[in-house]
């Protein structure tokens, strides 16, 4: 019975060991970017013990709305991502921050430029 017990419990920690490390969903954020430059940034965090589950379309989306009030019509991004690290431990980095940059195109409304 002790023994039933303790592979009980063994394994229960396991378990909850693991918990971390299942996908967390993250969402982006407009971080920055240049209205004279046409460009948006969008990020998102998350710890170095996550993984992080992002939706593509909901950074173009986002993006696309910043670039709309600028008067553009849509978001375009530009190449990959950027990972840097933002917060330091001791055995590394505990948090990450990736960037994607969007270049607004299109012809939107033109009184929304002025």
């Amino acid at each position: 019975m002790k023994i039933k017990l303790m592979v009980i419990v063994a394994f229960a920690m396991l378990a909850g060991a693991c918990l971390p490390f299942m996908p967390q969903q993250k969402h982006w954020a407009a971080t920055g970017g240049s209205r004279s430059d046409a460009v948006v940034r969008m990020s998102y965090e998350f710890a170095s013990y996550e993984i992080p589950e992002v939706n593509p379309q909901e950074a173009v989306e986002l993006a696309s709305q910043r670039c709309k009030s600028w008067g553009y019509s849509e978001a375009e991004a530009f190449g990959g991502e950027t990972r840097a690290c933002n917060q330091y431990s001791g055995s590394g980095c505990a948090s990450w921050l990736v960037t994607k940059e969007f270049q607004c195109i299109g012809r939107g409304d033109a009184r929304v430029r002025k």
